[in-house]
Protein backbone atom coordinates (compact mmCIF):
# COMPACT_ATOMS: atom_id res chain seq x y z
CA UNK A 1 0.00 0.00 0.00
CA UNK A 2 1.43 3.35 -1.01
CA UNK A 3 1.84 6.27 1.38
CA UNK A 4 -0.83 8.23 -0.54
CA UNK A 5 -3.34 5.38 -0.25
CA UNK A 6 -2.69 5.04 3.49
CA UNK A 7 -3.16 8.78 3.97
CA UNK A 8 -6.49 8.69 2.10
CA UNK A 9 -7.74 5.81 4.27
CA UNK A 10 -6.81 7.63 7.46
CA UNK A 11 -8.56 10.79 6.29
CA UNK A 12 -11.70 8.78 5.34
CA UNK A 13 -11.78 7.11 8.78
CA UNK A 14 -11.36 10.50 10.44
CA UNK A 15 -14.32 11.95 8.52
CA UNK A 16 -16.55 8.96 9.38
CA UNK A 17 -16.00 9.38 13.11
CA UNK A 18 -12.81 7.42 13.84
CA UNK A 19 -11.84 3.74 13.85
CA UNK A 20 -14.43 1.10 14.84
CA UNK A 21 -17.19 3.72 15.22
CA UNK A 22 -15.42 5.67 18.01
CA UNK A 23 -15.28 9.48 17.58
CA UNK A 24 -11.91 10.89 16.76
CA UNK A 25 -10.14 12.47 19.75
CA UNK A 26 -8.84 15.32 17.65
CA UNK A 27 -12.24 16.29 16.26
CA UNK A 28 -15.27 15.82 18.58
CA UNK A 29 -18.68 15.26 17.08
CA UNK A 30 -20.72 18.38 16.56
CA UNK A 31 -24.43 18.76 17.29
CA UNK A 32 -26.45 21.62 15.92
CA UNK A 33 -28.72 23.39 18.39
CA UNK A 34 -32.18 23.49 16.82
CA UNK A 35 -33.10 26.84 18.38
CA UNK A 36 -30.01 28.96 17.96
CA UNK A 37 -28.31 27.17 15.09
CA UNK A 38 -25.04 27.19 17.07
CA UNK A 39 -22.88 24.08 17.35
CA UNK A 40 -21.97 22.28 20.55
CA UNK A 41 -20.10 19.09 21.30
CA UNK A 42 -21.89 15.75 21.50
CA UNK A 43 -20.73 15.33 25.11
CA UNK A 44 -22.36 18.67 26.09
CA UNK A 45 -25.60 17.67 24.35
CA UNK A 46 -25.81 14.39 26.27
CA UNK A 47 -25.17 16.20 29.54
CA UNK A 48 -28.00 18.67 28.91
CA UNK A 49 -30.43 15.95 27.86
CA UNK A 50 -29.79 14.03 31.07
CA UNK A 51 -32.01 16.41 33.11
CA UNK A 52 -35.39 18.07 33.00
CA UNK A 53 -35.32 21.57 34.41
CA UNK A 54 -37.56 24.27 35.80
CA UNK A 55 -37.11 27.48 37.78
CA UNK A 56 -39.19 29.16 40.48
CA UNK A 57 -38.93 32.94 40.68
CA UNK A 58 -40.27 34.40 43.95
CA UNK A 59 -41.25 38.06 43.92
CA UNK A 60 -39.93 40.43 46.57
CA UNK A 61 -43.25 41.83 47.83
CA UNK A 62 -46.98 41.47 47.32
CA UNK A 63 -46.79 44.44 44.94
CA UNK A 64 -45.98 42.29 41.95
CA UNK A 65 -47.10 42.72 38.34
CA UNK A 66 -49.26 39.61 38.41
CA UNK A 67 -51.39 40.70 41.35
CA UNK A 68 -51.94 44.19 39.90
CA UNK A 69 -52.31 43.06 36.31
CA UNK A 70 -54.59 40.70 34.47
CA UNK A 71 -54.91 38.16 37.30
CA UNK A 72 -56.15 40.63 39.89
CA UNK A 73 -58.81 42.05 37.55
CA UNK A 74 -60.00 38.56 36.64
CA UNK A 75 -59.86 37.08 40.16
CA UNK A 76 -63.60 36.37 40.22
CA UNK A 77 -63.53 35.08 36.66
CA UNK A 78 -60.87 32.45 37.22
CA UNK A 79 -61.42 29.04 35.68
CA UNK A 80 -61.20 27.33 39.07
CA UNK A 81 -62.98 27.95 42.36
CA UNK A 82 -59.64 27.10 43.95
CA UNK A 83 -58.56 30.68 43.18
CA UNK A 84 -60.21 32.19 46.27
CA UNK A 85 -60.67 35.87 47.08
CA UNK A 86 -57.73 35.86 49.52
CA UNK A 87 -55.34 34.11 47.12
CA UNK A 88 -51.98 35.90 46.87
CA UNK A 89 -49.76 35.03 43.90
CA UNK A 90 -46.13 35.19 45.01
CA UNK A 91 -44.05 33.23 42.48
CA UNK A 92 -43.95 31.98 38.91
CA UNK A 93 -42.72 28.69 37.48
CA UNK A 94 -40.54 28.92 34.38
CA UNK A 95 -39.71 26.14 31.93
CA UNK A 96 -37.56 26.72 28.85
CA UNK A 97 -37.73 30.43 29.58
CA UNK A 98 -41.53 30.57 29.52
CA UNK A 99 -44.01 30.91 32.38
CA UNK A 100 -45.91 27.65 32.84
CA UNK A 101 -47.30 28.07 36.34
CA UNK A 102 -48.09 30.38 39.25
CA UNK A 103 -47.75 29.73 42.97
CA UNK A 104 -50.13 31.32 45.45
CA UNK A 105 -51.23 30.95 49.07
CA UNK A 106 -54.27 31.76 51.23
CA UNK A 107 -53.03 35.05 52.68
CA UNK A 108 -55.85 35.55 55.20
CA UNK A 109 -55.43 32.10 56.73
CA UNK A 110 -51.70 32.59 57.22
CA UNK A 111 -51.41 36.28 58.09
CA UNK A 112 -54.61 37.10 59.99
CA UNK A 113 -55.32 33.96 62.03
CA UNK A 114 -53.72 32.58 65.21
CA UNK A 115 -53.38 29.24 66.95
CA UNK A 116 -54.81 26.24 65.13
CA UNK A 117 -56.79 28.59 62.88
CA UNK A 118 -53.53 29.80 61.33
CA UNK A 119 -53.00 27.49 58.39
CA UNK A 120 -50.68 27.47 55.41
CA UNK A 121 -52.32 26.50 52.12
CA UNK A 122 -50.27 26.65 48.90
CA UNK A 123 -51.74 26.25 45.44
CA UNK A 124 -50.24 25.76 42.00
CA UNK A 125 -52.06 27.15 38.96
CA UNK A 126 -51.37 27.12 35.27
CA UNK A 127 -50.58 30.42 33.58
CA UNK A 128 -54.29 30.66 32.66
CA UNK A 129 -55.36 30.10 36.31
CA UNK A 130 -56.40 26.47 36.01
CA UNK A 131 -55.84 24.69 39.33
CA UNK A 132 -53.03 22.13 39.34
CA UNK A 133 -52.24 21.23 42.97
CA UNK A 134 -52.71 22.17 46.63
CA UNK A 135 -50.31 21.64 49.55
CA UNK A 136 -51.48 22.07 53.17
CA UNK A 137 -49.46 22.32 56.36
CA UNK A 138 -51.02 19.52 58.44
CA UNK A 139 -51.15 21.02 61.93
CA UNK A 140 -52.40 17.97 63.85
CA UNK A 141 -49.86 15.67 62.23
CA UNK A 142 -47.07 18.24 62.70
CA UNK A 143 -47.84 18.73 66.40
CA UNK A 144 -48.10 14.96 66.86
CA UNK A 145 -44.63 14.45 65.41
CA UNK A 146 -43.30 17.39 67.44
CA UNK A 147 -44.67 15.80 70.64
CA UNK A 148 -42.93 12.56 69.70
CA UNK A 149 -39.70 14.46 68.99
CA UNK A 150 -39.97 16.13 72.45
CA UNK A 151 -40.26 19.65 71.15
CA UNK A 152 -38.24 19.52 67.93
CA UNK A 153 -40.57 21.08 65.32
CA UNK A 154 -41.46 18.51 62.68
CA UNK A 155 -43.52 19.92 59.81
CA UNK A 156 -45.78 17.69 57.71
CA UNK A 157 -47.52 18.61 54.46
CA UNK A 158 -50.23 16.97 52.37
CA UNK A 159 -50.28 17.51 48.61
CA UNK A 160 -53.04 16.62 46.18
CA UNK A 161 -53.11 17.39 42.47
CA UNK A 162 -55.70 17.52 39.71
CA UNK A 163 -54.06 14.69 37.78
CA UNK A 164 -53.56 11.96 40.40
CA UNK A 165 -55.62 10.27 43.10
CA UNK A 166 -52.80 9.85 45.63
CA UNK A 167 -52.35 12.30 48.49
CA UNK A 168 -48.60 12.82 48.85
CA UNK A 169 -47.33 13.40 52.38
CA UNK A 170 -44.08 15.35 52.69
CA UNK A 171 -42.53 15.26 56.17
CA UNK A 172 -39.50 16.75 57.83
CA UNK A 173 -37.32 14.22 59.61
CA UNK A 174 -37.20 14.30 63.42
CA UNK A 175 -33.66 12.89 63.23
CA UNK A 176 -32.16 16.37 63.33
CA UNK A 177 -29.27 17.76 65.38
CA UNK A 178 -28.39 21.41 65.75
CA UNK A 179 -26.38 22.80 62.80
CA UNK A 180 -26.86 19.58 60.83
CA UNK A 181 -28.87 19.54 57.58
CA UNK A 182 -32.59 18.92 57.58
CA UNK A 183 -34.20 16.14 55.57
CA UNK A 184 -37.67 15.75 54.04
CA UNK A 185 -39.11 12.53 52.64
CA UNK A 186 -42.13 11.41 50.62
CA UNK A 187 -43.23 8.58 48.33
CA UNK A 188 -45.17 8.20 45.10
CA UNK A 189 -47.31 5.23 44.05
CA UNK A 190 -46.98 4.20 40.42
CA UNK A 191 -48.82 1.08 39.11
CA UNK A 192 -48.53 -0.68 42.48
CA UNK A 193 -44.86 0.30 42.73
CA UNK A 194 -43.84 2.60 45.57
CA UNK A 195 -41.03 5.07 44.89
CA UNK A 196 -39.37 6.74 47.87
CA UNK A 197 -37.55 10.08 47.80
CA UNK A 198 -35.50 12.17 50.20
CA UNK A 199 -34.55 15.86 50.07
CA UNK A 200 -31.40 16.83 51.94
CA UNK A 201 -30.43 20.40 52.74
CA UNK A 202 -26.97 21.44 51.59
CA UNK A 203 -25.39 23.21 54.56
CA UNK A 204 -22.21 24.34 52.78
CA UNK A 205 -24.03 25.90 49.82
CA UNK A 206 -24.32 29.66 49.31
CA UNK A 207 -28.06 29.55 48.67
CA UNK A 208 -30.85 27.36 50.02
CA UNK A 209 -29.98 24.18 48.16
CA UNK A 210 -31.60 20.76 48.53
CA UNK A 211 -30.40 17.54 46.92
CA UNK A 212 -32.95 14.94 45.78
CA UNK A 213 -32.19 11.25 46.40
CA UNK A 214 -34.16 8.18 45.41
CA UNK A 215 -34.95 5.33 47.80
CA UNK A 216 -31.61 3.66 47.07
CA UNK A 217 -29.70 6.78 48.06
CA UNK A 218 -28.73 7.80 44.52
CA UNK A 219 -28.51 11.52 43.81
CA UNK A 220 -31.07 12.26 41.08
CA UNK A 221 -31.78 15.97 41.31
CA UNK A 222 -30.95 19.38 42.75
CA UNK A 223 -32.95 22.41 43.92
CA UNK A 224 -30.37 25.15 43.50
CA UNK A 225 -31.37 28.23 45.51
CA UNK A 226 -29.79 31.53 44.53
CA UNK A 227 -28.94 33.68 47.55
CA UNK A 228 -28.22 36.96 45.77
CA UNK A 229 -31.76 37.54 44.48
CA UNK A 230 -34.38 39.99 45.73
CA UNK A 231 -37.22 37.58 46.43
CA UNK A 232 -35.77 34.18 45.75
CA UNK A 233 -34.85 32.06 42.76
CA UNK A 234 -34.43 28.31 42.47
CA UNK A 235 -33.04 26.52 39.41
CA UNK A 236 -34.11 22.89 39.67
CA UNK A 237 -33.16 19.80 37.73
CA UNK A 238 -34.12 16.12 37.90
CA UNK A 239 -32.64 13.26 35.93
CA UNK A 240 -34.87 12.60 32.94
CA UNK A 241 -35.59 8.96 33.79
CA UNK A 242 -37.09 10.05 37.14
CA UNK A 243 -38.78 13.30 36.10
CA UNK A 244 -42.44 12.35 35.73
CA UNK A 245 -45.18 14.96 36.13
CA UNK A 246 -46.07 14.02 39.71
CA UNK A 247 -42.52 14.31 40.99
CA UNK A 248 -42.01 17.65 39.25
CA UNK A 249 -45.26 18.95 40.78
CA UNK A 250 -44.14 17.90 44.26
CA UNK A 251 -40.82 19.68 43.82
CA UNK A 252 -42.45 22.88 42.55
CA UNK A 253 -44.70 22.98 45.62
CA UNK A 254 -41.78 22.14 47.91
CA UNK A 255 -39.78 25.07 46.56
CA UNK A 256 -42.74 27.35 47.23
CA UNK A 257 -42.84 26.10 50.82
CA UNK A 258 -39.15 26.91 51.30
CA UNK A 259 -39.98 30.62 51.20
CA UNK A 260 -41.70 30.21 54.61
CA UNK A 261 -39.94 27.09 55.87
CA UNK A 262 -38.60 28.80 58.99
CA UNK A 263 -41.97 30.42 59.70
CA UNK A 264 -43.69 27.03 59.49
CA UNK A 265 -41.33 25.54 62.06
CA UNK A 266 -41.85 28.50 64.39
CA UNK A 267 -45.62 28.15 64.08
CA UNK A 268 -45.58 24.43 64.89
CA UNK A 269 -43.15 25.01 67.77
CA UNK A 270 -45.43 27.73 69.15
CA UNK A 271 -48.50 25.48 68.95
CA UNK A 272 -46.64 22.75 70.81
CA UNK A 273 -45.58 25.11 73.61
CA UNK A 274 -48.99 26.79 73.92
CA UNK A 275 -50.75 23.43 74.01
CA UNK A 276 -48.50 22.17 76.82
CA UNK A 277 -49.06 25.41 78.74
CA UNK A 278 -52.85 25.22 78.26
CA UNK A 279 -52.95 28.47 76.29
CA UNK A 280 -54.52 26.99 73.20
CA UNK A 281 -57.16 24.32 72.59
CA UNK A 282 -56.20 21.99 69.73
CA UNK A 283 -58.81 21.84 67.00
CA UNK A 284 -59.02 20.95 63.35
CA UNK A 285 -60.36 22.89 60.41
CA UNK A 286 -62.75 20.80 58.32
CA UNK A 287 -60.53 20.65 55.23
CA UNK A 288 -57.61 19.26 57.23
CA UNK A 289 -59.89 16.92 59.15
CA UNK A 290 -61.14 15.37 55.91
CA UNK A 291 -57.58 14.31 55.05
CA UNK A 292 -57.46 12.17 58.21
CA UNK A 293 -60.79 10.40 57.64
CA UNK A 294 -60.99 6.63 57.21
CA UNK A 295 -61.50 5.95 53.46
CA UNK A 296 -63.31 2.70 54.35
CA UNK A 297 -65.84 4.30 56.67
CA UNK A 298 -69.54 3.71 55.99
CA UNK A 299 -71.11 6.74 54.33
Amino acid sequence: MSDATATDLLREAEEKGGWFGWPSASKPAQVVDGKSGSKRSGRSSRRQDAYQRFSVDVWLTDLNPTEFGFYKRSRNKAKSRQFTSDMDIFAEVLEDGERTGLLGYRADLWKKQTGFDKRLVFKLFSDSLNWRATMDLMLARSVQETVGARGLPVTCFALNSSEHEQVVYIERSANKWWLLPEHFSFFLIDDKEVKFYRLKQEILSIGRDYVLFDGAGRRIGLLDGKLLTLGGMWHCKVRTEHADRRLMTVLKMFVGMLTVNNACRRHVKGLYRDMRAGKVTPKLERMEGDLYMNPRRVR
